[in-house]
Order: structure tokens, then sequence, then C-alpha cells
């Protein structure tokens, strides 16, 4: 033992992992759930810009993703833009489900689109005249649209 330092002192930050990169255990049983909540409404859902109609199921981007989250006791913002705000930056390379995923598909460097990371370079988005949609990260169009991720669990 080093003068002054305890076994439990030592232990307990001897051994901490970054909590902007890895999920908890219980982190990752959340985002299951809201990934299999999302995939459940697959062809439930209508897209209406500016929509949040949780009895009819008609939402844009981010009140389907705020519903989703909310179903499962995580509040969230509506807005595409105010969700880039809430939990931590997540780099491409480490998404894992239950990240929100943060696009610019209408005006040139903002925020203006979001979906749910559901792994495999996949990811779950309600988008106009598709509704709910797997969409793939890696295709050139998301990937020339892409602009963040955040992890809220």
């Amino acid at each position: 033992m080093f003068a002054g330092l305890s076994a439990p002192a030592m232990v307990s930050t001897a051994f901490a992992a970054p909590a902007s990169v890895t999920p908890t255990a219980s982190a990752s049983i959340l985002a299951s759930r809201i990934v299999n909540t999302a995939l459940s409404y697959q062809g439930k859902v209508k897209y209406v810009f500016g929509a949040r109609d949780q009895q009819r199921l008609i939402f844009d981007c981010s009140s389907y993703t705020q519903y989703m989250f909310q179903l499962n006791g995580v509040s969230l913002p509506w807005g595409s833009k105010a969700q880039s705000h809430v939990g931590s930056y997540v780099p491409k390379s480490q998404l894992q489900p239950g990240d929100l995923v943060m696009f610019s598909v209408s005006t040139p460097g903002q925020i203006n689109h979001v979906g749910i990371y559901i792994g495999n370079g996949q990811f779950i988005n309600n988008l106009p005249h598709k509704g709910v949609t797997i969409s793939n990260l890696n295709s050139s169009y998301w990937t020339s649209h892409y602009i963040t991720a955040r992890r809220v669990l």
C-alpha cells in the first residue's frame, strides 16, 4: 500500500471507465427497450412536420424520438436541435443502440433531423412520405448529412 491511500480509494479510481463513451449495463438494457419500442411503431406512425399527436400517432422526427424515449421513462425535449444539446457527445465510431443521431437535411450545417441508432450501422427515424423507417447510416445520403450523435442514457 502507498502511504495515505486506502485500498477502496485505489480500487475506485484505478478502474473508472469514461462515462461519455461506455454505457452502463442498465443503460444498455434501457437502450434495448427504446430500440424495440421504436421498431414496434413501424407502419403505425404518420409523419407531419411540427406534429406531436400521441393519440393519433402523428409525429415529426423529433417528436417520434421524444415519444419513444418517453414511453420508456426518459424525458427529451421536442426538436432535433434541442435534442442535440442533451446527454453527451459520442463519436460516430462509438455509437451504441439508443444513441441519438443528428443530421442536416434541409438547411446546410443546421441540425434538423434526428433518429435513434439501433446498431450495425442502422438507425430508425420518422421520414416524410415513408413514416418510421430503418435507414443505413453509412449510405452516401446519410453520411453526407450526418452532423453529430448524443448519448442520453
